[in-house]
């Protein structure tokens, strides 16, 4: 198990590194009291989960959390704050877990077992999304056959977003382009939803897609996907790329166009 721990106060970190070191041999990990060294650490490096301090100055936790995901969208987020009032802004990044300063050995200890185990549980799903060219959705090797092809589509950019929520003015723009978002467009796009979350009900898969109050987001950590794997530094996914990522969608191609130059790096060094 791969441990981020990042707080301001030194004290704090020396704390937590070496209750998780003295709570296993096969636990590594990772400590830093300065926002931007994290970050600079996990772009190059991966971690099961990150235990974040939420009180923090210039870039708080929650902020944290968010950064981190965009890199490495299959860690779990474990808070570790002295104060509840953030706990509702803290459930906007969808974290594992909410601890209370101070952090007892025996606590972190059930938190990050159950944390893990959600995550094999998870990975046991079978839920496979590829990216590279044109894209699909698998389950146990069956590839999913949508009802709409815009409710594919809505899916593919969820997964594009790495699990950052999207709101439906932003998902209207991205699937139908310069068209006014008028009142028939709304209950359109609510019937691609709608037709997604019976799809993938139908297949078993429901619980991928959250409906939140802002709007719609995947939960990255129960799909397997070669784009994941791609931007957290997986050399097979890397080699395993080819140029063209959701070929058929013309909102991918900055994304495309990013990969294609980490790609392009790593086959010159």
């Amino acid at each position: 198990m791969k441990i981020l721990c990042v707080d301001d106060e030194p004290l704090a970190v020396e704390y937590i590194t070496s209750v998780c070191r003295k709570l296993s041999e096969d636990i590594s990990v990772t400590g830093f009291t300065r926002v931007n060294e994290a970050l600079e650490w996990i772009s190059s490096n991966t971690a099961d989960i990150a235990l974040l301090d939420i009180d923090m100055p210039k870039v708080n936790g929650i902020a944290l959390a968010e950064k981190i995901r965009q890199i490495r969208p299959d860690t779990a987020i474990l808070f570790l704050t002295a104060y509840k009032k953030y706990a509702y802004d803290a459930y906007s990044v969808h974290p594992a877990g909410y601890l209370l300063k101070p952090v007892l050995p025996e606590k972190l200890k059930m938190e990050l077992e159950y944390t893990m185990s959600q995550r094999l549980r998870a990975g046991a799903l079978h839920i496979e999304a590829r990216t590279f060219g044109n894209f699909d959705l698998y389950v146990d090797g069956e590839r999913v056959q949508f009802k709409r092809s815009k409710s594919k589509e809505l899916l593919a950019y969820l997964i594009d977003r790495r699990g950052m929520s999207v709101t439906r003015a932003e998902i209207a723009s991205v699937l139908f382009e310069d068209t006014l978002y008028d009142r028939s467009r709304q209950k359109y796009l609510d019937t691609v939803i709608h037709s997604l979350r019976d799809t993938l009900r139908e297949y078993g898969i429901g619980d991928i897609l959250e409906m939140e109050r802002t709007g719609l987001r995947i939960v990255p950590e129960k799909i397997s996907c070669d784009m994941f794997r791609f931007f957290s530094g997986d050399t097979e996914a890397i080699k395993a790329f080819r140029g063209e990522y959701m070929a058929s969608y013309s909102w991918a191609s900055f994304i495309e166009a990013n990969m294609t130059s980490i790609w392009e790096n790593s086959i010159s060094n």
